[in-house]
């Protein structure tokens, strides 16, 4: 028996597959005429349309608001923070100030500056039930096109100074 990676099959190139030919089952439907039934005339579907790539304040807010927020560890962070705002975000997230008992803390707005190419400092207003309190923080382009949070504030609560 030969398998069927093996076997050498003589085709013609402009011949078609076999059909399938069963009795029981009726003939096929007969070929449709160009411009006849249904067509697609959504724009959508016909040309394909870039979907919009997020911000990385957008981003960046978002995984800052989950690790304070105490829904996901702060060593998620790790390898998008450089110097010491990995440190900085430990701190804050070991006091916890977003965690609470009644609802989740959300993202109300976001602003954002560049105060040179590759820095942008950003804001962002966090809602969690009738109390609004504000975050910053400043993101930095790396040498290998990676936006890294370099600095994280919340509340206007500076962390306390470290002596090296």
């Amino acid at each position: 028996m030969n398998k069927v990676m093996t076997r050498t099959v003589q085709r013609h190139p402009a011949s078609r597959p076999p059909t399938r030919r069963d009795t029981r089952r009726p003939g096929g439907s007969p070929p449709r005429a160009p411009g006849s039934g249904p067509t697609r005339t959504t724009p959508s579907l016909r040309t394909p349309t870039a979907v919009p790539q997020p911000r990385p304040t957008d981003l960046f807010a978002d995984r800052l608001l989950l690790v304070l927020s105490g829904q996901r560890p702060v060593h998620a962070m790790l390898r998008h923070t450089a110097g010491p705002a990995y440190d900085d975000l430990a701190h804050l997230a070991e006091h916890g100030p977003l965690r609470s008992g009644g609802p989740r803390p959300v993202i109300r707005d976001i602003g954002y500056c560049e105060p040179r190419p590759g820095a942008i400092e950003a804001f962002v207003r966090i809602g969690t039930g009738d109390r609004l309190r504000a975050m910053a923080f400043r993101l930095e382009l790396g040498r290998d096109n990676r936006w890294r949070c370099t600095a994280v504030e919340l509340g206007g609560a500076r962390t306390p100074a470290r002596h090296y």
